[in-house]
């Protein structure tokens, strides 16, 4: 077996989403998060959501020694119970973030997984592989970067992170211990990419407290609802902060802000009094001026608590003109039409909507221009790979590090299904390995192409049923078949000379003495060119023969 190290990216390049990336050496193979993705309503209609396609590891699952966890949210832990139900390893995290793996889980029935909590600086060996956990600052508490040591040389891998002097916590990126990382010598740096465009230096989370306290003293006289990610727990400390201070009790709204703040609580890592807190069924006695919502719901999503109570669909919430919401987050790229979506729903309804183009209420977690350059400059590495990014943030990122110095032949623009070889000679391509991405329609994955072929055609053209019986009257003629449409702008008229038109097809002998599928086949195409003729569009045709 090679002792070569390779690295192999699942998900999570050219992309934003279901991060996943394994590290190789001989026998020993180690995982790097495991999330999900986002799904589109227009190329993965009724999807779920998608996580990497993780059939590598199945086919070598006696070499897989661990998963390594850099923080807790969705795009790095979602696919997670798919993975360990399959391969059960242990798993290696802080606190929180295992936390929210373990609820889960449980909700996937996922039993005897190994979770090991970690502190900062806490080094684990494995195999050949000795993994450090260094601590960075996120939009999440109990973040990490990696140091990775292995046969060859030192990867550092710094997760999402940003350089935030006054973080909520009062616990900074470690850049003392990354500083002594990179003295002492670095092979690789693998490097978030997400904000590689914006210029100068990320807002500290503190900002957004004193944007957040304007905000209520703005709007004492409206119910507040801010809209948060639920596992933002330091922006969630923050609101309640602000609330209680303001003289406000405060409900939790959305699944799973509920859950993740009780983690968090039990934890330490989320502070509040139970007296502060109340039940949305109980909170109706309250004057407006008197609550605070904390809600999901921050991307549009269609079932989140946010968009419900923008179409009016919320129950004990009804929004109006003494209403103040505020969307304390910024888009993930693909969902702002959602999103503007559910705020001019709540405009029309009378609130007053406060989101990132009117106030600082919302602090990126990742990294800007000069925070980039700060860690690249620290870390000092023989090779780059950028990550964590469309393909515009890799490519962009590497002209950023080439300009600190960095020669263009020594980074590298990572490439999903393939392992990429380093070692001090030099960073290569190496061999091709399955990837892809599992589409998951409920519980279970979606294998079959045609599936989301047919919801985009019945979604784009509608569909047309054709109840055909072919057992004869007491004439010796077929009955008129029953023609059912959904979707298709055509009138009952029209329906109806369908109809007749096909029965005299059929009483002409059209699928007289062949079987059901060469009939159901004759009857698809010879609809088709009728609706073809009629609408200019191919709607989806389905005959359904009674003999």
């Amino acid at each position: 077996m090679s002792r070569k190290l390779k690295i192999g990216f699942l998900g999570g390049t050219d992309e934003i989403g279901k991060n996943m990336t394994i590290f190789e050496c001989g026998q020993d193979i180690i995982v790097i998060d495991c999330g999900m993705g986002f799904p589109s309503n227009d190329e993965t209609p009724g999807i779920d959501f998608i996580i990497p396609d993780y059939q590598y590891l199945k086919d070598n699952q006696d070499r897989v020694r661990a998963v390594f966890i850099t923080h807790g949210h969705e795009d790095h832990i979602g696919g997670l119970p798919y993975l360990l139900k399959d391969i059960n390893v242990p798993v290696y995290g802080s606190s929180l973030a295992l936390g929210i793996i373990q609820q889960k889980l449980s909700e996937a029935m996922v039993t005897g997984v190994q979770l090991n909590a970690v502190s900062d600086r806490q080094e684990i060996e494995v195999g050949r592989f000795k993994v450090e956990f260094v601590r960075v600052t996120h939009s999440t508490a109990g973040s990490y970067a990696l140091c990775i040591t292995t046969p060859k040389g030192v990867v550092f891998m710094t997760g999402d992170f940003k350089i935030d002097h006054t973080p909520t916590d009062g616990v900074p990126t470690d850049l003392a211990r990354i500083a002594e990382i990179g003295k002492k010598g670095v092979l690789l740096l693998m490097m978030d990419s997400t904000n590689v465009e914006r210029q100068g230096y990320s807002m500290s989370e503190a900002s957004v407290c004193k944007a957040l306290e304007q905000q209520f003293a703005m709007n004492k006289d409206k119910r507040i609802i801010v809209a948060t990610f639920a596992s933002n727990v330091h922006r969630v400390q923050q609101i309640i902060n602000c609330a209680v201070k303001n003289g406000r009790k405060v409900a939790f709204v959305g699944r799973s802000l509920i859950n993740i703040s009780e983690i968090a609580k039990t934890l330490g890592e989320l502070k509040y009094n139970d007296d502060d807190i109340i039940d949305i069924d109980k909170f109706g006695k309250i004057p407006h001026d008197r609550l605070c919502i904390i809600s999901t719901g921050t991307q549009g999503e269609p079932m989140s608590a946010l968009t419900r109570m923008s179409t009016g669909k919320f129950r004990n919430i009804t929004i109006s003109e003494q209403d103040c919401v505020l969307l304390s987050s910024s888009p993930i790229p693909g969902n702002e039409k959602l999103i503007y979506n559910v705020i001019n729903n709540l405009c029309k309804k009378g609130a007053n909507v406060v989101y990132r183009a009117l106030d600082e209420i919302h602090a990126s977690g990742h990294a800007f221009q000069e925070e980039l350059k700060l860690m690249f400059r620290l870390i000092n590495p023989t090779y780059f790979i950028p990550v964590h990014g469309e393909y515009r943030h890799l490519k962009l990122h590497k002209e950023l590090v080439v300009e600190l110095g960095m020669k263009p032949a020594n980074v590298f623009l990572p490439e999903q299904g393939f392992l990429i070889e380093v070692e001090k000679s030099g960073i290569k391509k190496g061999q091709a390995i399955p990837y892809g991405k599992l589409m998951l329609d409920g519980a279970v994955a979606v294998e079959n192409e045609f599936l989301l072929r047919d919801r985009k055609q019945i979604g784009e053209d509608g569909f047309l049923i054709a109840i055909v019986d072919r057992t004869p009257n007491e004439d010796g003629l077929y009955n008129k078949p029953i023609i059912i449409t959904r979707g298709i702008n055509v009138t009952e008229e029209y329906k109806e000379d369908l109809g007749e038109e096909l029965l005299l097809d059929m009483n002409g002998g059209l699928v007289d003495d062949i079987d059901g599928p060469t009939a159901k086949q004759i009857l698809r195409k010879l609809l088709a060119k009728k609706l073809f003729a009629k609408l200019k569009k191919r709607p989806m045709v389905l005959p359904i023969i009674l003999d």
